[in-house]
């Protein structure tokens, strides 16, 4: 019950690769010294493959265990890429980069996976093989989706996936993980009123469509609060409203748009069929007309329930049954790493970062003291579920 002792040893390496990433964040797919510099790494540590450019700019590295090739494989995924934030660190590492940062951790993962690919490299101790998956655009770009559609797992026959990604609020040494879904569904709508532009002094004579958004944003809200079981999970949210160019004239149009999450399907599709229904009532008894534009992003994050409680199992291992909380609420931010969950079993969980910023906050890093705690993590599961061969 601890820190793998070389792994302890490294931290201050790794903690130096991570802070090299942080200095130098780039965007979604547009990833070309971050995956370099991954690539580079899992070359040196004598990964048995190397393949790069999967998903446009994913990086795979791949260990056989005793025996060599052949057996089970199973695959440990990490996220390189950056948010298009202005930091505000003031560190000695913060980022050179005006307009972009590592405000969600993703360079942690990135190093903390490297730290477990050089071990395990080096120790070859399991049967069967690993997958080090470092995957582009999680922000919204979906490069998980990209990276499964370009061929990775007929390139890689991976039986079972594993994620994990820093919490802020846990304390550093914790862990936390849950059966069935652990992030949501993120759905984004945007509805387009149309009504009948005229002279703001005369309203009588034309249509308003910013009245009719004025009560579709208030309508909207009845979907959570009126619509879905209370026991259900479902938020609605207006982000923008979009009408005008000028004080004296009611606008033809207005446009509105925000986001749905959501843990369920039923409660994804009830959702999406509530904001169409309401968006036409509340148009219509305005005399106006609703386009609505709905899209299905990333899905549900759904950890199987065996191997949920298989990755507690090596939480515990490391850091004990006391700080593995195994009944974690389950969060309405989404999770690209769901398509892989989607097409293989797997459990994704979180580590504790401290009392650190919040992910995606202009101040937020990476607590450098998870980093042992991470990669003996991956280590052990790798261990753990290869040891049968």
């Amino acid at each position: 019950m601890s820190i793998n002792p070389a792994i302890a040893e490294r931290v201050p390496e790794i903690a130096e690769w991570r802070r090299h990433l942080h200095a130098r964040p780039e965007l979604g797919y547009d990833l070309p010294e971050t995956a370099r510099f991954v690539a580079e790494k899992l070359g040196a540590f004598g990964c048995d493959t190397v393949a790069t450019g999967i998903g446009r700019t994913g990086v795979v590295g791949l260990v056989h265990g005793r025996g060599g090739a052949g057996g089970r494989m199973i695959g440990l995924r990490a996220d390189m890429d950056a948010l298009p934030i202005e930091e505000e660190t003031n560190l000695a590492h913060a980022s050179t980069r005006g307009g972009a940062m590592h405000a969600c951790g993703h360079d942690g993962h990135t190093a903390m996976l490297l730290g477990a690919a050089r071990h395990l490299a080096a120790s070859r101790d399991f049967a069967g093989s690993v997958a080090f998956i470092f995957q582009p655009a999680e922000e919204g770009g979906a490069g998980a989706k990209a990276m499964i559609e370009d061929g990775l797992l007929e390139r890689f026959p991976i039986e079972r996936v594993y994620g994990m990604h820093n919490l802020p609020g846990l304390p550093v040494g914790q862990f936390a993980i849950r059966p069935g879904p652990i992030m949501a569904a993120t759905d984004e709508f945007q509805i387009t009123i149309r009504g009948r532009g005229v002279h703001a002094a005369l309203p009588h004579k034309g249509v308003d469509p910013i009245l009719a958004g004025a009560a579709l944003v208030q309508a909207l809200q009845s979907i959570a609060a009126r619509s879905a079981d209370p026991l259900d999970s479902v938020v609605v949210s207006v982000t923008q409203f979009h009408a005008g160019f000028t004080h004296n004239v009611i606008p033809d149009t207005a446009v509105i748009s925000g986001t749905v999450r959501s843990l369920a399907p039923a409660v994804r599709d009830l959702a999406e069929a509530r904001i169409r229904a309401i968006s036409r009532g509340i148009c219509e008894a305005h005399g106006a007309e609703a386009d609505v534009h709905y899209d299905r992003n990333y899905p549900v994050t759904f950890n199987d329930a065996g191997q949920a409680s298989f990755c507690a199992g090596i939480a515990a291992e490391i850091v004990g049954t006391e700080a593995v909380n195994t009944a974690a609420a389950p969060l309405m931010g989404g999770e690209d790493f769901s398509y892989m969950l989607e097409r293989r079993p797997g459990a994704f969980i979180f580590i504790g970062n401290g009392a650190s910023a919040n992910l995606h906050n202009p101040t937020y890093d990476f607590n450098d003291t998870a980093i042992g705690y991470g990669s003996s993590y991956w280590v052990r599961l790798a261990q753990a579920a290869l040891a049968a061969g």
